[in-house]
């Protein structure tokens, strides 16, 4: 189960990174990795930090990312973090036989909580015929990324990286859980132990999670961190950011929070099992993946 199932344990609470396969970005859909992720990033400074981490600028032609979503296990709940990308490319969709090899069946799962609206978080909510995955579990999504995916205000606003996904993925995946989706308003607890936090800017209502259990914290940023090296330039915003400025701001907020906690941090991009912890560094951060802490 290498690479697929990670167990980490929260205070009392059982967390399991489950991996949905991985997607590899580049041409033709998207533009070259360097510029779908690090869109304002200066080219001196980026290709230094390119180098940094082991990567030849001018040979980045393809972005292989894991979709990675969480279950927590509260005793009392079972909450999954996100659904994978479904059939979106040939390599996602893994997402419930690795939960089975986690030991968990679709049916044991009672609350689905979707971070944001993108199809590699959506995609796996309802098969091909509409039908839940998740047959027995509430959702729960930010009231306005609701709105902004669901009310035609995606069509006019979405730029060209990925737009038919973007855009097909939630006309066909949101609809199933219209009568049984409960919309957060604000910053507020989902289930004892697991509370919504405020993430906005990579999409409208884009929601972070924040889990706690004894005195110990977990920190789901989603996509506010989308590569180890968003934490050293955390002024460098995606080309998906819808609203740039305010998404390096959560993510700033995201990492000073955890840093200041020395919380677990989890992100679904993040090199598997996206699981680490965030080192201030002057103005910055450093990444410490949990499979290289000491």
């Amino acid at each position: 189960m290498r690479n697929e199932v990670y167990h980490v344990a929260v205070g009392a609470f059982g967390c399991t990174a489950v991996c949905d396969g991985t997607l590899t970005y580049g041409a033709p859909m998207f533009s070259t990795p360097a510029q779908l992720l690090f869109a304002n990033a200066p080219a001196d400074r980026l290709e230094r930090a390119l180098r940094e981490h082991g990567i030849e600028p001018a040979q980045w032609a393809e972005w292989v990312s894991p979709y990675i979503c969480l279950l927590v296990d509260t005793g009392a709940h079972r909450v999954l973090i996100d659904t994978g990308a479904g059939a979106l490319g040939p390599d996602t969709g893994r997402l419930v036989d690795n939960l089975r090899k986690a030991g968990v069946g679709p049916s044991e799962i009672d609350t689905v909580i979707l971070t944001h609206g993108h199809p590699d978080h959506i995609g796996g909510i309802a098969d091909a015929d509409g039908r839940l995955v998740f047959p027995k579990a509430r959702s729960v999504m930010w009231k306005d990324e609701w709105r902004f995916w669901t009310s035609g205000r995606a069509e006019q606003v979405l730029g060209e990286h990925g737009r038919g996904p973007m855009l097909d993925f939630p006309r066909e995946k949101l609809p199933p859980i219209a009568g049984r989706v409960d919309l957060v308003e604000d910053e507020q607890e989902i289930v004892p132990g697991v509370e919504a936090v405020a993430a906005q800017g990579h999409t409208p209502g884009h929601m972070a999670l924040a889990v706690f259990s004894q005195g110990e914290e977990l920190l789901c940023v989603s996509d506010a961190l989308l590569h180890p090296i968003h934490a050293e330039h955390p002024d460098w915003y995606s080309a998906v950011d819808l609203d740039p400025q305010r998404a390096v701001a959560s993510r700033r907020r995201l990492l000073n929070h955890a840093e200041a906690e020395n919380a677990l941090v989890f992100g679904f991009h993040l090199p598997f099992p996206g699981l680490g912890n965030v080192i201030k560094r002057e103005e910055a951060w450093t990444w410490q993946p949990i499979e290289s802490k000491e």
